[in-house]
C-alpha cells in the first residue's frame, strides 16, 4: 500500500509538473510529508489523504487504488488511518464516465471522523448498512453551528461536500456505511 500510494502521488505530481514545494501549496501537506509518501516510508491518515487528493483536484480512489488493478469482483482496497477507528474500502474505484467512487467505512464504537471540505462541486451519499450512524453539516462559515442527525440502518443522505462534515458512531459496536461520491467536473485517471 505505502509503495502503491508513493507511486501514484509521485505521478500524480509529475504529470502536474510541481515541485514538492507547489504541492505542498495545493495540498497544505509539508513537504516533508509528501515525500515521506513518495518514498513510501509513511502513510498519511485520512484526513491528510483528502487534502491531498483535493489539493491535486483527484478523487480519492485514485490514491486508493492499487497500480495493478484486482480483479472486479473484490474490494480494492483499504486504508486505516493512524488512530486505527475508521477504516475505508474501496468498493468501486472511480469512473471518468459516471464521475463516482464509492466506499465502504466502517466506524469502530464510539468514534467519529471530521472532514475537511472537499473542492466545489463534490457531492456525497451516505448510506447507513450496518447500524445507526450520526452525521453533521457545518452550518456556518465560522464552525458554529453543528447539528448531528442520526441514521438508522437503511437511511441514507445526500450533500454537498464543498463545506466542514462529519460522521460518528455513538453505539458500542463498529457500523458500516456506504459512502457515494460524485464529482461534477472531470478528474484526471
Amino acid at each position: 500500500m505505502h509503495t502503491s500510494l508513493g507511486t501514484r502521488l509521485k505521478a500524480a505530481r509529475s504529470k502536474k509538473g510541481w515541485s514538492l514545494d507547489k504541492a505542498n501549496q495545493h495540498t497544505g501537506v509539508s513537504k516533508a510529508m509528501l515525500g515521506q509518501i513518495e518514498r513510501g516510508e509513511s502513510s498519511p491518515t485520512v484526513v491528510r489523504l483528502w487534502n491531498i487528493a483535493n489539493g491535486f483536484e483527484l478523487p480519492l480512489s485514485y490514491f486508493l487504488t492499487d497500480l495493478a488493478q484486482t480483479t472486479s469482483h473484490s474490494p480494492v482496497n483499504t486504508l486505516q488511518n493512524s488512530e486505527r477507528d475508521i477504516h475505508i474500502v474501496t468498493l468501486f474505484p472511480y469512473d471518468a464516465l459516471t464521475k463516482l467512487e464509492v466506499f465502504q467505512i466502517t466506524l469502530d464504537p464510539q468514534r467519529e471522523h471530521i472532514s475537511a471540505p472537499h473542492n466545489a462541486g463534490v457531492v456525497e451519499h451516505i448510506i447507513a448498512v450496518d447500524g445507526s450512524m450520526e452525521y453533521y453539516l457545518e452550518l456556518s462559515a465560522e464552525g458554529l453551528e453543528q447539528e448531528w442527525h442520526t441514521l438508522e440502518q437503511g437511511e441514507n443522505i445526500k450533500f454537498n461536500a464543498d463545506q466542514p462534515h462529519g460522521y460518528r458512531n455513538m453505539t458500542d459496536r463498529s457500523m458500516t456505511m456506504h459512502n457515494i461520491i460524485s464529482y461534477t467536473k472531470d478528474s484526471p485517471e
